[in-house]
């Protein structure tokens, strides 16, 4: 139970932060960098199982971020990985995994040239036990045009109880 309060709180941190929008002109929109982005994201998950093969896990991404100006943002991150595999906790005990759900709340700050750097705690969900972590990670920001762009990133979630997990993905993005 304690578990979903703190996710809630998560989710409602970024709510709060969220202030009404009023219309701009396309050119005006995003020439001052606030505003809303969402991105998919496909990627792959390295899972270091400490003693079992480390394996590579196909993920999915959703991340929907708020930036206040050109250099600072805040962003959920979600992704899922789709895929079943064992781990082996800081217990030494092997735990199956079934399409645990990562959800970070991260701070973005964006260096010029377009690279972004990223930290933030999370939670990772999974049916039988879940996990804290810390995420840290770069992603690189290219415009497609002035409303889309891609993002290649990768991403290092360092779990409080558990494990570590690397991730690398490529993102499309929308720049609302």
């Amino acid at each position: 139970m304690i578990k979903i309060k703190i996710t809630l709180i998560l989710i409602s941190a970024v709510v709060i932060q969220m202030n009404g929008q009023e219309y701009k002109g396309h050119d005006e929109k995003h020439y001052d960098g606030r505003g809303f982005r969402i991105a998919g994201v496909i990627g792959h998950t390295l899972i270091n199982t400490e003693g079992i093969d480390n394996v590579f896990v196909p993920s999915w991404g959703l991340d929907v971020e708020y930036w206040f100006n050109h250099k600072w943002g805040l962003g959920l991150h979600n992704d899922v990985e789709i895929e079943t595999f064992i781990i082996r906790n800081s217990n030494n005990e092997e735990i199956e995994r079934v399409n645990p759900l990562v959800l970070t709340i991260d701070a973005l700050y964006k260096f010029s040239g377009g690279f972004v750097v990223t930290l933030g705690p999370g939670v990772e969900l999974e049916k039988d036990e879940s996990f804290y972590l810390i995420r840290v990670g770069i992603e690189y920001e290219k415009d497609i045009n002035d409303s889309f762009y891609i993002i290649p990133n990768l991403f290092l979630d360092q779990r409080f109880d558990g494990f570590n997990t690397w991730n690398i993905g490529l993102g499309v993005g929308l720049k609302l």
